[in-house]
């Protein structure tokens, strides 16, 4: 969980924004709106299936950008 300490001469919005920031890193809002509903396992399958697709399609297209460099 995150959390922050509030420097002595910081304001309320810079603190606010290292919150924010703190909580992406986190992942937290993320993950609370996946949480929202109940997904059944076919569609977390999809999905996976789908991020799968697209990370070997990212690294195919690298690799044949850095092998047409050579």
């Amino acid at each position: 969980m995150p959390g922050i300490k509030v420097k002595d001469n910081e304001s309320f919005d810079e603190a606010y924004r290292r919150f924010k920031k703190q909580c992406d890193r986190n992942l937290i809002v993320t993950e609370a709106r996946a949480r929202r509903y109940f997904e059944p396992m076919t569609e977390i399958r999809k999905k996976q299936k789908i991020s799968a697709r697209k990370k070997m399609l990212k690294k195919l297209y690298m690799l044949r950008r850095y092998e047409s460099r050579l």
